[in-house]
């Protein structure tokens, strides 16, 4: 996955996003997430009710609006689910992402953190870690990159920062009900 000459998306821009596993397979693809806002380093988009494809062909749509964060400097990204009961999140270990003509694409590295409304958190999937890192013989810097990157990111979920503070949701679901009535 290599940049190329492609603009950055504006406001409003609809793209697509598509994580691959460490061995370049194709994993899952979102449609037509809406830009928020990017910048040199990072992309907030919000999906809502968005087809998703998973690498065996199946299909399904998400449940509820979900505010994406990307950096392309952390090894991270973070999905904050907007339910009626309070905001959930699930922050996906990955590569920084990069964003060419076709869509934002980054890496899966399989271990994911789980936060309920009720701020209860949730290590997933080590096992599926394991066995990729044996399958597709993972290099000892990426595994050392995702421990300091996971205590990053509870850092943050901890400090209530970013994309986990309310007042972060709050804002970014109005600006995209407000681009939403905008395009109507």
């Amino acid at each position: 996955m290599t940049k190329d000459a492609a603009r950055n998306p504006r406001e409003g821009d609809f793209i697509t996003i598509k994580s691959y596993k460490h061995d370049g397979h194709l994993h899952r693809t979102w449609r037509d997430t809406m830009v928020l806002k990017t910048s040199e380093n990072s992309l907030i988009g919000l999906n809502d009710h968005t087809l998703v494809t998973e690498d065996d062909g199946r299909r399904w749509v998400t449940h509820e609006p979900a505010l994406v964060y990307f950096h392309n400097k952390y090894w991270f990204n973070i999905i904050a689910m907007i339910r009626n009961d309070g905001v959930s999140y699930y922050c996906n270990l990955a590569s920084p992402y990069v964003m060419d003509k076709e869509a934002l694409k980054y890496i899966d590295y399989d271990l994911d953190i789980k936060v309920l409304t009720n701020g209860t958190k949730h290590l997933l999937d080590t096992d599926e870690y394991i066995a990729h890192g044996q399958l597709w013989n993972y290099p000892p810097e990426i595994d050392e990159i995702l421990k300091a990157h996971t205590k990053i990111l509870i850092q943050m979920i901890n400090s209530n920062a970013g994309p986990f503070s309310q007042e972060y949701v709050d804002l970014w679901y109005s600006r995209y009900k407000s681009l939403v009535k905008r395009k109507k």
